[in-house]
C-alpha cells in the first residue's frame, strides 16, 4: 500500500487517481510553544528608521512584549528583515529602552519585531527589560 499524504490509488474503474489520505504512519504535529512568556500591554513607542538619505521617527503603539521582541503597530511601510531602532518606556520603569529590532513578521501595519542586541549598551537594555518583565510576571 502506498505511504504518504499524497499517493496514487485506484478507483472503482481501475484508473489511477490522486487524493489525500492519512495512513497509520501519520505522526501528529507538536503544538508550537513560545520561548518566552508574552505580556499584553499598550505603550507608546517610537520606531526609528535609518536610510541612506534620512532618519525618520514614527510614533506607534507597543502591543505585546517579551524578552525576545515586541509587537508594534505603526503607520510605516516595513518589509521582512528591515532593521529599525525601537524606543519605549516599559511599565514600572522610569527610563526608556532603545534597542535595535528586525521585522520578523507583518500583518497590515502590525509588526513582530525581534530585539537584536549587538553592542554592550543594547545588551544592558535587554537586561533592564528582563528585570521589568520579572516585575510584570509577579504583578
Amino acid at each position: 500500500m502506498p505511504v504518504g499524504k499524497h499517493a496514487a490509488r485506484r478507483g472503482r474503474t481501475g484508473q489511477r487517481r490522486w487524493g489525500q489520505f492519512e495512513t497509520s504512519m501519520t505522526v501528529p504535529t507538536q503544538r508550537h510553544t513560545r520561548r518566552w512568556p508574552r505580556y499584553h500591554l499598550d505603550v507608546p513607542i517610537r520606531v526609528i528608521v535609518h536610510t541612506a538619505r534620512k532618519t525618520t521617527v514614527i510614533v506607534g503603539r507597543g502591543n505585546e512584549l517579551n524578552e525576545g521582541g515586541i509587537a508594534v503597530t505603526a503607520g510605516v511601510e516595513l518589509r521582512l528583515g528591515d532593521e529599525t531602532e525601537i524606543e519605549f518606556t516599559p511599565p514600572y520603569s522610569d527610563s526608556p529602552i532603545r534597542i535595535r529590532g528586525v521585522v520578523r513578521n507583518r500583518s497590515g501595519y502590525r509588526y513582530g519585531m525581534e530585539f537584536v542586541a549587538t553592542d554592550d549598551r543594547e545588551v544592558q537594555e535587554v537586561q533592564k527589560l528582563k528585570t521589568v518583565l520579572c516585575v510584570l510576571s509577579t504583578a
